[in-house]
């Protein structure tokens, strides 16, 4: 095994125990593809906020299960078709 080849596996080490730490801190990773409108308004949120890619994603589902709790997700829906966003 060369340099090269031990270098990848210790970079696939550190993110298999970073995985390892964050769950056992009881984070959970979540994926998805974004639209275009969708990447827009995630670039305009980063610009304003500093806020990085995790704080967006976990801030924008308290924000939707906050307006579940409340019954605004109508409202919200119905704010995004009217602004196509």
């Amino acid at each position: 095994m060369n340099d090269h080849d031990k270098q990848a596996l210790s970079n696939a080490e550190k993110q298999r125990r970073y995985r390892e730490r964050q769950k056992e801190a009881g984070k959970k990773e979540l994926r998805g593809y974004l639209t275009a409108e969708a990447m827009a308004c995630y670039q305009d949120i980063q610009d304003k906020t500093d806020w990085n890619d995790s704080t967006i994603v976990s801030n924008a589902i308290r924000l939707m299960y906050a307006a579940h709790k409340c019954g605004q997700v109508g409202l919200l829906n119905a704010w995004l078709r009217e602004h196509d966003r």
